[in-house]
């Protein structure tokens, strides 16, 4: 094989810078894809993590109202124990009235389970949103850390970065995906 002409070293010097430019384009876009997923996830993560706190205040409501129905229920009860010990004037009102404070009593009864059930309900929504922010966060750090490495190849030009980042990236995606999976 001869010398290249000039024509030909200018053409195949065109040809590598072309490829080159091209091969960085193709990262850059990469890198970019990474941005827009970290962003993705992030925004998820963080409606995980409020709807993890709207949860908890709403179990403390709920475990609030179980406890005021708790307490009128057993204030009622002392009043119910007292007066089946004192004396009364009038039987038939008397009894009328324990009757009444028992179907309250029974009501509450049936209430303070209700509230107990809704209560732990939301307690467990806490814990169901609080283990999928996690996924969330352990992606979200993942896609931060493969966009990173992936610009480093843009300084570098080794493509050891840009596969290792990809690499975090993908890994970022599917353990972000899985919380999705958390039950």
């Amino acid at each position: 094989m001869g010398a290249m002409e000039p024509t030909e070293m200018q053409e195949f010097s065109k040809q590598m810078k072309e490829s080159g430019e091209e091969s960085l384009t193709s990262i850059a876009l990469a890198i970019s894809i990474l941005a827009v997923l970290v962003a993705l996830v992030t925004v998820v993560g963080h409606r995980s993590h409020t709807e993890a706190v709207l949860m908890q205040s709403k179990a403390g409501d709920q475990w609030n109202e179980y406890q005021a129905k708790k307490i009128r229920q057993e204030s009622l009860m002392v009043v119910v124990d007292q007066m089946a010990l004192q004396p009364t004037v009038d039987a038939k009102a008397s009894s009328t009235k324990l009757a009444e404070y028992k179907a309250h009593i029974a009501k509450w009864n049936e209430d303070l389970k209700q509230e107990r059930e809704q209560a732990e309900e939301y307690e467990a929504e806490v814990k169901h949103s609080e283990k999928q922010a996690q996924h969330f966060d352990l992606g979200e750090a993942l896609l931060q850390i493969s966009v990173v490495l992936s610009s480093i190849t843009l300084f570098t030009r080794r493509r050891t970065y840009f596969i290792g980042g990809v690499s975090l990236g993908v890994a970022g995606v599917i353990i972000a995906a899985t919380a999705w999976l958390v039950h």
